[in-house]
């Protein structure tokens, strides 16, 4: 079986790779919209269903799409990702000193099978000074991360008291779980390593 990533985020390719996973990609626009009242949590699994069913009709018969989908949660309200560095800061600043959510849903789709799934981690982020926030967002420009930061760059390593849940996940991929789901597929880590 192939594997496919529909993803341009070079986190979810990084941790493919990282996981010896050989895969090609496959990318298109898709709307990002939802539906109003569908419930915030299960926003990520919708729109990771909805970049899999986008690209559904070019997958072939030994073919596995992954499709995924992050997002940031505080006080029931969605942070994306930043428009400019004024949002990328108000974003901080507001997860400054709380503990969110960070959910990233996952589609898994053959031609005669798909499973979505999800994965929450919860991250509590220390004070953080206006000058820490404003250093991060000018040196790293975060502007493609959902909230408005990488939890494996400087601002995770400086900010981040604790998390429970997948590291990875916040990452943009819940990696022991997608193996696990992999496998529910009949695929075999270990005979699909790229060496």
């Amino acid at each position: 079986m192939k594997i496919i990533l529909a993803s341009k985020s070079p986190r979810r390719q990084q941790l493919l790779s990282d996981l010896g996973i050989r895969f090609s990609l496959l990318l298109t626009e898709v709307d990002e919209t939802y539906p109003a009242d569908l419930h915030i949590g299960k926003v990520p699994e919708y729109l990771s269903a909805k970049k899999a069913d986008a690209i559904r009709n070019l997958i072939k018969t030994d073919e596995l799409l992954i499709a995924a989908d992050t997002v940031v949660l505080f006080e029931d309200q969605i942070f994306g990702k930043p428009e400019n560095t004024e949002e990328a800061k108000k974003m901080l600043t507001i997860l400054s000193g709380n503990i969110h959510e960070v959910i990233t849903g996952v589609t898994l789709l053959t031609k005669d099978k798909a499973v979505t799934f999800s994965e929450l981690t919860s991250v509590h982020f220390r004070k953080l000074s206006d000058s820490v926030i404003n250093h991060y967002v000018e040196t790293f420009h975060p502007f493609d991360k959902a909230g408005g930061y990488a939890i494996q760059e400087w601002i995770g390593l400086v900010g981040i008291e604790k998390i429970s849940g997948c590291y990875y996940n916040v990452m943009g991929l819940p990696v022991c779980r997608l193996v696990k789901e992999l496998e529910s597929f009949g695929i075999n880590l270990l005979h699909n390593q790229d060496q």
